[in-house]
């Protein structure tokens, strides 16, 4: 994953508030997971076409902390597609007071698996085709 700019699509924009602080002041982590499985949920069930679950997040690295004030701005590509389940890879970029400098400060791999409207798996359908 590119450390100069973002990869992927721009999937999910949210501007980090003070009740999302830890004791130190700064974001919480799993704060910036929630996000960056909610950017994994819309990519993934794109791809589906309906609903999709999370069941893995494989290589999250925290890289830079992100502050009160800052936009976090989720970027999503899908990789590896099997018979029900997809390869998420996410980045996770603040914009830095709003308005600021652009910088890297999360990246993950989620794996997320199509389901049908009982939570069972179903076929991802081929790139292009309609469910």
């Amino acid at each position: 994953m590119n450390e100069d700019a973002p990869s992927g699509e721009l999937t999910l924009r949210t501007m980090a508030m003070p009740a999302d602080t830890n004791a130190a002041g700064d974001i919480f982590g799993g704060w910036v997971l929630s996000q960056m499985d909610l950017a994994g949920g819309i990519a993934a069930g794109q791809r589906a076409g309906g609903r999709v679950v999370t069941i893995a997040v494989d290589k999250m690295k925290f890289i830079r902390p992100v502050h009160v004030g800052d936009v976090l701005c989720v970027y999503s590509s899908v990789g590896r597609v099997g018979t029900s389940s997809m390869e998420i890879r996410l980045e996770a970029w603040a914009l830095r007071h709003r308005y600021g400098q652009r910088e890297k400060v999360t990246e993950a791999t989620f794996t997320m698996v199509a389901v049908d409207d009982e939570g069972r798996p179903r076929p991802v359908p081929k790139e292009g085709v309609k469910p």
